[in-house]
């Protein structure tokens, strides 16, 4: 690509340039830009005050295997008076107009989509049962496609030889299976290794010559897509308990189930996903608002005083919950959960911010406009379904309750 300075050099030529984005076609660029003209900041150097009007940059369509392409050119302005006689000002003001209609726009569908969505996991968490293993099973299938997309990306499959295609179409139908079996048994530990062996069995067998690199990536999905997700369903229908504190279940409608409806896993399962909406919604208005020191360099715009507020926001959301709904019935209790939900939602974030930085992605996969893919907008729930479900069968003893 011609660099701009050159180009600006060269008034009687429009010179054209091409800017690559070098994302695989399986992921859509999130930018809705069409054909537009931006006008470009004249040099404050007397030598370089001559005509840069403006560059106009055209979106080329593109196939499902090529990358995302744009064209910038350079385009002169009928004259030079004319030109010259804009202010800096005018020239800002047009661009931080059209930076803030794709903000806007941005904005405006990540909030239509995530309000649906939250509608409809609201749903189905409430209905429990067939329902709720069913979209366990579903988002398993999704983030497990998108994971092995990850893993055969161009800057992960450079230092290792990624799982063969038949190998991950295997692990996609393992990770669906393992929710619905969790439901039926109770217990995924005994099917969970059994799984692994048929994996590494298929790679074993495997034509040319098998890499420690396939195995561990194959056994680390496994875990990572299809087992510990399969703690949300232990969560929400093993823990079958009746809340008989929770007031909610004295006016619930007996054609929906009513008092017996209400369980300990339904109780758990609410308060642990409002809470985790509450630390990414807090996290996201503190950082912006009070970011100033870096959490990590895993994830660089990830703050400490993000992650603060985050915490605040986190553990206040489960107190209040948990007064709400009579459970856990001691406030340390209940905010020893919340602190528990905002660990696991954190470390699960950076999990995937790792994955993705060695991947050399911004987002997982574009299935949720405005979001991303199915492992961005869950990548909080990985582990914290399992660091819940532990907190209750082993935690909540400890503190009497």
């Amino acid at each position: 690509m011609p660099h701009p300075m050159l180009s600006s050099l060269m008034p009687h030529v429009a010179a054209p340039a091409f800017l690559e984005v070098d994302r695989c076609g399986f992921f859509r660029l999130p930018l809705p830009l069409s054909d537009r003209s931006f006008p470009l900041r004249r040099h404050s150097r007397p030598s370089l005050c001559f005509l840069l009007p403006s560059l106009r940059i055209r979106r080329i369509p593109s196939t499902r295997l090529r990358p995302y392409r744009f064209s910038a050119a350079f385009v002169p302005s009928n004259s030079a008076s004319s030109s010259s006689s804009k202010s800096d000002s005018e020239h800002d003001d047009s661009v931080e107009g059209v930076e803030a209609a794709v903000v806007s726009s941005q904005m405006t569908k990540r909030v239509t989509f995530g309000l649906g969505i939250g509608l409809a996991a609201g749903g189905v968490v409430l209905a429990g049962g067939w329902m709720f293993t069913a979209g366990v099973a579903a988002a398993a299938f999704l983030g497990g496609r998108e994971y092995f997309e990850l893993v055969r990306s161009r800057g992960i499959a450079a230092g290792m030889t990624p799982p063969p295609r038949y190998v991950s179409r295997v692990c996609s139908v393992i990770y669906t299976l393992m929710p619905v079996l969790t439901l039926y048994f109770g217990n995924i530990d005994v099917s969970a290794t059994s799984f692994a062996f048929i994996v590494a069995t298929a790679l074993v067998l495997q034509r040319g010559n098998p890499r420690f690199a396939q195995l561990s990536s194959a056994v680390f999905g496994l875990f990572y897509c299809g087992y510990l997700p399969c703690f949300w369903v232990k969560l929400r229908c093993g823990l079958s308990v009746p809340a008989l504190n929770t007031k909610v279940g004295h006016v619930w409608p007996v054609l929906l189930g009513g008092q017996a409806h209400w369980t300990v896993g339904l109780v758990a399962t609410l308060i642990s996903i409002s809470s985790i909406i509450a630390a990414d919604t807090f996290a996201f208005l503190g950082g912006r608002a009070f970011g100033r020191t870096p959490l990590t360099s895993i994830s660089p715009k990830k703050t400490l005083e993000g992650a603060l507020a985050g915490l605040i926001g986190c553990t206040m959301t489960s107190v209040l919950l948990s007064l709400l709904l009579c459970w856990p019935t001691t406030t340390i209790s209940a905010a020893a959960f919340g602190v528990l939900n905002f660990v696991g939602s954190l470390f699960g974030d950076l999990i995937e911010s790792m994955i993705k930085r060695d991947a050399g992605v911004k987002d997982s996969g574009s299935l949720i406009p405005g979001h991303g893919g199915i492992l961005d907008r869950l990548d909080s729930y990985v582990f914290t379904g399992a660091l819940c479900y532990s907190f209750v069968k082993i935690g909540l003893p400890l503190f009497g309750v």
